[in-house]
């Protein structure tokens, strides 16, 4: 089955997943679930998103639709956090995120046969796709 929706309001994308999930959890075989959502930035460093829209656009839909924005205010509303309370909260992402940022940045890179170990599990001796269609590795640890 392959089902989507196009929605950027937090409530409706978690009934949507637990709508696929239960499907999924009923026996019902796979599911491509596709949700849509808006890209404030171009594709790449040489997009910058302006050729095929305008900066009003991105600014109307950060406005009016981004979920987070959105989150914010039904909590606010809601009486379930403060704005100064979501404030600090965003401090604190900012914090984590930058700290995180510095770490991988610092950090030296991986020896290629490393770079999967913890993507899957019980990946001994599995056949991984290299670069073009014909080509094949083995994994090892």
């Amino acid at each position: 089955a392959v089902v989507s929706t196009q929605s950027t309001g937090i409530l409706a994308v978690r009934e949507f997943t637990r709508a696929v999930t239960d499907w999924m959890r009923a026996g019902n075989g796979p599911v491509v679930a596709e949700v849509e959502t808006y890209r404030y930035y171009g594709h790449s460093m040489s997009d910058p998103g302006t050729s095929y829209r305008t900066r009003d656009e991105v600014q109307e839909v950060r406005k009016t639709k981004d979920p987070i924005t959105m989150v914010k205010a039904m909590m606010i509303e809601a009486e379930l956090a403060t704005e100064a309370e979501l404030k600090e909260l965003d401090g604190e992402c900012r914090k984590i995120i930058d700290d995180a940022t510095k770490f991988a940045r610092e950090s030296p890179e991986l020896e290629t046969h490393e770079m999967f170990n913890t993507i899957y599990t019980d990946m001994d001796g599995s056949r991984i796709r290299g670069s073009d269609s014909m080509t094949y590795g083995i994994h090892s640890p």
